[in-house]
């Protein structure tokens, strides 16, 4: 099994501390050779024959010895040197404890997890924690590491292979919430079933799951799953599971709202439904949060999945529910870049026009919490450097943490390059109604259905601080 790189690239970016942000996580995946164990041993002086002559037989299997454990405990340095915080980040102090054994032929995760920031100094605490396949904790502790004062980059140089997971501190901080009673509408397939009983087991949702029972109960027993901890509506098919789904969150008897193996247009045709469905002054809109592996930070797309052709003051809407996702995940500031062809207002091209109306509303208090420019191509979005080269003066061109599409065909298509051609991971939300809506693709990873139900855990948790702010 080869080194799990997710995030190729030709070069190492190290990052400086005021560019990173508390819960950020990097991992990597290795697989014990036995080759390569005896080759650490030797440069550390371990002679134990368990280790230099690959006899991990040796002690009745445990190789459980002092290089085996270090060689694990060394991917947390390759972490810390490679991605997070990269090049030219120096390890100042790290406590570590040993469990389980390390054997030729393991597979091991280390995960290294940006707990906190000290300002003086600026050091970084980092928890680390290394498992093999079967769950066995390796070796864990704590790292203080100081980040490079700019931000560096160098080649890559035949380094591990290891990969960020932006979306880890959105688990652990769901992880942290009273988990949310949801209503999942027809989780009628083997993968939708899976992240629901998934998510159920990480402590991020309280499912109730809406849909035929016999045909629940059947993909359970193939997937190994248990119903019985479950409460289960009993409903003949997807549209009246959808129709149910609502009807549970209009109680209150949910929370969240969750799209099973449904289509779409199904789910959100009961929740749109007058008199019985979800509707709020808000137009509907759907937010892609993406852990794409050459953008720094997460970067939300949106509308790429329920507004066709979105008037502006659909995308006045669009806009703040996205503003208002990213400040409950944390992000003081929002910055919005209004995507279009071309950079410059043009009267013929109406997404431009749009841009700049949109910009003026931002000043005028119509859009709120935060920093909006456009328009802007999709380079100087994205890119300091072409903004510089076009002399585009912003905040928000090279930094956004949400691209504001024209319309849902190039949303949906700049989400889809992303996820396909970059190997983004990509969570996905709808807001707008009375609740959050966990809205996943049947391509999705279980992995990034988990995000997406933690993403609406915390904004329901945003939502409800509020509303108890403002005393309603």
């Amino acid at each position: 099994m080869p080194d799990t790189l997710s995030a190729p690239d030709a070069m190492l970016r190290g990052r400086s501390y005021a560019q990173l942000h508390a819960g950020e996580s990097a991992r990597l995946t290795r697989r014990v050779d036995g080759a390569e164990m005896a080759r650490f041993a030797r440069a550390a002086g371990d002679a134990d024959p368990a280790l230099v002559d690959g006899d991990w037989a040796h002690r009745n299997g445990d190789g459980r010895l002092a290089a085996s454990v270090q060689w694990a405990a060394a991917l947390f340095s390759t972490l810390f040197g490679n991605v997070l915080p990269g090049p030219g980040a120096v390890v100042t102090g790290q406590t570590l404890r040993f469990g389980a054994p390390v054997r030729e032929g393991d597979t091991l995760e280390a995960v290294v997890t940006l707990r906190e920031m000290r300002a003086d100094g600026q050091v970084l605490v980092f928890e680390c924690r290394c498992a093999n396949q079967r769950g066995e904790v390796v070796a864990q502790g704590d790292a203080e590491v100081v980040p490079p004062a700019e931000p560096l980059a160098r080649p890559r140089a035949d380094a591990p292979g290891a990969a960020r997971d932006l979306f880890a501190g959105l688990l652990a901080a769901a992880q942290a919430l009273e988990p949310p009673v949801t209503a999942v509408a027809h989780p009628c397939s083997e993968g939708a079933l899976q992240a629901v009983v998934e998510a159920a087991q990480r402590g991020l949702i309280r499912p109730i799951l809406v849909g035929p029972i016999a045909r629940l109960q059947a993909i359970a027993r193939v997937i190994g799953a248990d119903l019985a901890a479950f409460r289960v509506v009993d409903v003949p098919h997807s549209h009246a599971a959808a129709e149910a789904a609502v009807a549970l969150v209009r109680t209150g008897e949910a929370g969240l709202l969750m799209k099973g193996s449904l289509h779409t247009d199904e789910l959100l045709g009961a929740v749109v439904a007058r008199d019985v469905g979800l509707r709020t002054e808000r137009r509907l809109s759907h937010v892609f949060l993406m852990d794409v592996p050459t953008y720094p930070k997460l970067l939300m797309v949106t509308d790429a999945a329920i507004n066709i052709a979105p008037t502006l003051e659909d995308k006045r809407d669009i806009c703040q529910n996205a503003i208002d996702l990213a400040c409950a995940l944390g992000v003081a500031r929002p910055k919005v870049a209004i995507l279009s062809a071309v950079e410059t207002v043009n009267p013929r091209i109406p997404s431009t026009t749009d841009a700049a109306s949109l910009c003026k509303m931002a000043d005028r208090g119509q859009i709120t919490g935060g920093v909006l420019d456009g328009p802007l191509a999709m380079d100087n979005a994205i890119s300091a450097e072409a903004a510089r080269v076009k002399g585009i003066r912003s905040s928000v061109a090279g930094d956004p943490d949400i691209l504001l599409a024209p319309d849902m065909e190039s949303g949906n298509l700049l989400a889809k390059q992303l996820t396909f051609m970059a190997r983004a991971e990509a969570a996905g939300v709808v807001l707008g109604a009375r609740v959050p809506i966990v809205l996943t693709s049947r391509a999705d990873s279980v992995r990034a259905r988990l995000a997406s139900c933690a993403v609406a855990a915390l904004m329901a948790q945003a939502r409800r601080t509020a509303l108890l702010r403002d005393g309603r």
